[in-house]
């Protein structure tokens, strides 16, 4: 037998429990019987329960989950943040909530961080820095900052993974998945929110983040795309110092972006950062397809000079040319007054359900849309309270049952962070006019005759595939039916499951019955006297009673122990 892989199992099974008992603290046993985990759920626990456990409709269960995502660690937080920025699949209500779990814990030993360095460095400490400084600057779940000096002089900050972090992660990912296949299997309501789909983006998020490379890749990115920008500073990465769980970059000495004090005592122009910051994020969205996807305060710095520097390149989003268009036609649309254009948009990205009809779609989404938006358009930034304005449009989109691509629920959560730091800064600059020049140059753009011609070229290479391929199809569907030959697949969901519970059942029922007629005997035996009898009581009596008795009792304990009592 492979110990090691019996390890594994054994603590992937101990963290199950783990997870299975934090969602039983917090009221989720319901859920857990569901999806048929009950035999996980300790038996001092069944048995005080009886298999009655809460119900799920209380107003508190968003803040339930929080808690137990809290207490589950790293992995169930990073995860909660992803769905705090989905909250078209996991309602308003939860993704506010969960956005509420701050990505801060303790920091680990130095000891610690100096051992996984020289490991992934291959050299001791002191052959790299000439000092190192020991208190971390930023302890986050995966990973923590600590600065240093190079043995050339150069001040840099330190960037190394916590121990084993890789290790809990990918075992928690493995037990989400398990968790998710089963609320899909079992929990039919779940399949609309798309566990399985959700487990599979978090774990390639999470995965991302966890490879420094990556993020030194990323960093490398946006310092390309920044070069000729006076105003954005984007730190160096040493390139000899990179690993997966550790990389060294340039120090940046800088105040946070909403520390409001400090930078009106260093005499930068609060209005023009403001302009700098969001002209920064309209280039990445809409002319580079690469931007920033986690824009905190904390991730922002402004220099002396009143430049604006970066950090933190782990989550970045990209956005392909159809969306870069249709948020830049979506601009436009908005500036122009044109509620129709809007709508087009919403069908061109393909967010419209394919049973939906259209004409009626466009005629209550209009309505939805000149309702709400029509008193945005001519007011400032102080007068907007952006983050309802993409509250409602949130809402929008579930009422009509749009599916919007995870880029844009990406860019809607940067725009919400860069709108509170905008208020700070400069509460009078207009979000929506800023993005206009970048637009407008977009659109132009797309309307160049060379890109014109090349469009028309991908088009006729479609449509000349097209036309070889359609009639050898037709051909070979047309044979089929003339041979009789066309086979129509159809799969009955959770069919199977079914049968085996409804087996289970009648065999339980049947077991019940004969104990009962076993019971009814020995009653029957006593009475009548027959065979030998020991103080008046029937032996045979007596055994078929006892023997029923035992059987009755294990038949309890095992509906107790399925966890569906």
């Amino acid at each position: 037998m492979d110990i090691s892989r019996f390890s594994r199992t054994y603590r992937s099974a101990r963290r199950l429990q783990q997870i299975i008992n934090v969602f039983l603290k917090h009221g989720f046993g319901q859920i857990i019987e569901q999806i048929h985990l009950g035999r996980y759920i300790p038996f001092k626990k069944r048995l005080r329960s009886f298999g009655s456990w809460p119900a799920l409709e209380s107003p508190n269960v968003p803040g339930r989950l929080r808690m137990a995502f809290a207490e589950l660690g790293p992995t169930f937080i990073k995860l909660a943040q992803l769905l705090s920025s989905r909250p078209d699949l996991i309602t308003v209500q939860f993704a506010d909530e969960l956005k509420k779990l701050q990505d801060e814990v303790p920091p680990f030993p130095a000891h610690e961080a100096k051992r996984i360095l020289e490991v992934e460095f291959r050299r001791p400490l002191e052959n790299i820095f000439s000092t190192f400084y020991e208190e971390p600057v930023a302890a986050a779940s995966i990973a923590q900052v600590h600065r240093a000096t190079l043995i050339d002089g150069s001040d840099v900050s330190v960037k190394v993974q916590r121990p084993h972090i890789r290790e809990q992660i990918e075992a928690d990912i493995s037990i989400l998945f398990t968790l998710a296949r089963l609320l899909d299997k079992y929990v039919s309501e779940s399949r609309f929110f798309n566990p399985v789909g959700i487990v599979d983006e978090f774990s390639r998020t999470i995965r991302k983040e966890m490879n420094f490379v990556e993020e030194s890749r990323n960093c490398a990115r946006f310092k390309r795309n920044f070069e000729k920008d006076p105003n954005i500073h984007i730190p160096e990465i040493y390139a000899g110092y990179v690993t997966e769980k550790a990389f060294v970059m340039e120090w940046i000495d800088g105040i946070r972006i909403d520390n409001i004090v400090e930078i009106e005592r260093l005499g930068v122009d609060r209005a023009h950062l403001a302009e700098i910051g969001v002209h920064a994020f309209f280039k990445q969205i809409l002319e580079d397809g690469f931007f920033h996807a986690d824009p905190h305060p904390g991730n922002i710095l402004v220099m002396p000079s009143g430049a604006i520097a970066f950090l933190d390149f782990g989550i970045v989003g990209r956005v392909s040319d159809e969306i870069k268009e249709a948020i830049a036609n979506t601009f436009l649309a908005l500036i122009r007054k044109d509620f129709d254009g809007i709508i087009d948009q919403y069908i061109a990205l393909g967010i419209v359900p394919e049973h939906t009809d259209i004409e009626s779609f466009r005629r209550e989404f209009k309505v939805d849309l000149v309702d709400f938006l029509e008193p945005l358009l001519y007011i400032t930034l102080k007068e907007v309270d952006f983050a309802l304005y993409l509250d409602t449009l949130t809402h929008l989109a579930i009422k009509h049952n749009l599916r919007v691509p995870s880029e844009l629920l990406l860019i809607n959560k940067a725009m919400l962070i860069l709108d509170n730091i905008g208020r700070q800064l400069d509460p009078t600059f207009n979000f929506i006019t800023a993005a206009e020049p970048y637009a407008s140059k977009l659109i132009r753009k797309r309307i160049n005759q060379s890109r014109f011609y090349k469009t028309v070229k991908e088009n006729i290479g479609e449509l000349s595939d097209f036309v070889s391929i359609f009639p050898r199809q037709m051909k070979q569907i047309t044979k089929k039916i003339l041979k009789d030959d066309i086979q129509i697949k159809m799969y009955h969901v959770n069919l199977p499951e079914f049968v085996k519970d409804i087996d289970r059942s009648s065999n339980r029922i049947a077991f019940a019955m004969v104990v009962s007629a076993m019971i009814l005997s020995s009653a029957i035996l006593h009475a009548v006297g027959v065979g030998p009898t020991i103080f008046g009581f029937s032996v045979l009596a007596i055994s078929a009673f006892a023997f029923a008795f035992f059987m009755g009792i294990w038949l309890i304990i095992s509906i107790i122990r399925s966890g569906r009592f």
